[in-house]
């Protein structure tokens, strides 16, 4: 950085911080500039400092459409990190799960078991492919699906399992690849929200046929909008490149397999820019840093707010002994959606930006056009109701926990 940079600039600057013994931050407080009113922001874009200087090599390489020198990095990073066979860099999660729903054969009619408690992308991946989501009920300890109501969702129509691994925390998978197993379904995960996760050891993602990230620019790795699919069967590789790659064999062409590239199958543009990945490249880099320092934030408000948990006043974040989570979000659920809207608003009078989350897709005009629910809907619209996400991001300072923590109390003192 030179010494005419911005102040905007220098207040997002990083530094490493340990997992024990939580930070105090150097940077300048951060304002927030589209409101006036909120001085800690639900989200920061993580950023280590070397986003410039990667960018700047991405274009003076003049090689920045795609597959370049980051983005084979980024991908190496990914099968190293996963044990995957292949990851292919993508523009978003939205496209690396349409991609697994091609590789997946998905035809009209198809019927695919998920949550309804996710994000559209999910159900929608499926349903430009004709495509049936059948949603089932959540676990409300997790919020993710449970497992337990998989198999008597499964019908002749049946194609897929696609596990939501919520807020970083794993489905319980053993469950889900025996159902999947025993009744020949495709299993795709939608690890979005999982990088630097895992179950039983095995990364998110990983476990399934195809697994899919996302590095939108509230997750915990960013590079503004992309994604990543990855992908375990190795005879499935370069059918995925062909269809990445608007359904040529350009991917063969530049290794030099061939001696000219053609259009030999549909496909579409999911081939992200090079600029993206080379902003993605040195967060990855700086992956563990990055986590221990999310994972420090999130133990801290867990100590900050057990008290209130055992008062009875709110119900805290729940991880299983079997998932190392990534400190994707801290949440907190209040008694029902009233007094959640109160907290809100209690938390925006005091310059703190908390927000709730998904809309159960069923209950959506497009969730009842496209899909149904199967069995009850015991806990997914009443536990959705209650959850509150606190501000997290790679950053984030004691003092602005601090402020949250004693906000939240004071609401419920009074």
């Amino acid at each position: 950085m030179n010494k005419n940079e911005s102040s905007a600039v220098r207040s997002r600057k990083r530094t490493a911080k340990p997992l024990l013994g939580k930070k105090e931050s150097t940077m300048e407080e951060k304002k927030l500039p589209f409101t006036g009113r909120e001085k800690i922001r639900f989200n920061v874009p993580p950023f280590t400092g070397r986003e410039y200087e990667y960018v700047r090599q991405a274009v003076e390489n003049q090689k920045i459409c795609g597959d370049g020198e980051f983005t084979k990095k980024a991908s190496h990073w990914f099968e190293e990190k996963t044990g995957t066979a292949k990851c292919l860099m993508t523009t978003s999660c939205t496209h690396a799960t349409e991609l697994a729903a091609i590789l997946a054969d998905i035809k009209p009619g198809d019927e695919i078991i998920m949550p309804s408690y996710t994000f559209v992308s999910t159900a929608n991946a499926f349903v430009l492919r004709g495509g049936v989501p059948v949603f089932v009920d959540i676990r409300p300890d997790t919020m993710n699906i449970d497992e337990k109501q998989i198999e008597a969702a499964i019908t002749e129509k049946t194609k897929a399992i696609v596990p939501v691994h919520y807020a970083g925390v794993a489905c319980e998978m053993d469950t889900i690849m025996d159902i999947a197993k025993r009744h020949n379904l495709l299993v795709i995960e939608d690890a979005a929200q999982g990088v630097m996760a895992s179950y039983k050891g095995k990364a998110l993602g990983s476990i399934g046929d195809y697994g899919c990230y996302s590095f939108h620019e509230t997750k915990n790795y960013s590079m503004g909008e992309g994604g990543a699919i990855v992908i375990n069967d190795p005879e499935l590789i370069e059918r995925a490149e062909i269809i990445r790659e608007k359904g040529t064999n350009r991917n063969k062409f530049f290794r030099g397999e061939i001696d000219k590239y053609t259009w030999v199958d549909y496909g579409s543009s999911y081939l992200p820019s090079e600029l993206n990945c080379a902003y993605l490249y040195p967060q990855l880099k700086d992956a563990e840093m990055i986590n221990n320092d999310r994972l420090t934030s999130w133990n801290y408000y867990k100590d900050g707010l057990k008290e209130l948990e055992k008062d009875g006043c709110i119900t805290l974040q729940y991880v299983p002994e079997y998932s190392e989570h990534n400190a994707h979000m801290f949440y907190i659920k209040a008694k029902n959606l009233e007094e959640r809207t109160m907290l809100i608003e209690y938390l925006k009078s005091k310059g703190i930006q908390a927000i709730f989350h998904y809309i159960p897709l069923h209950t959506s005009p497009a969730g009842m056009r496209f899909g149904r629910f199967f069995g009850e809907d015991k806990y997914t619209t009443s536990e959705s109701e209650k959850l509150v996400r606190l501000p997290m991001y790679y950053g984030l300072t004691r003092k602005e926990q601090d402020e949250v923590i004693n906000a939240i109390k004071e609401f419920y003192k009074n």
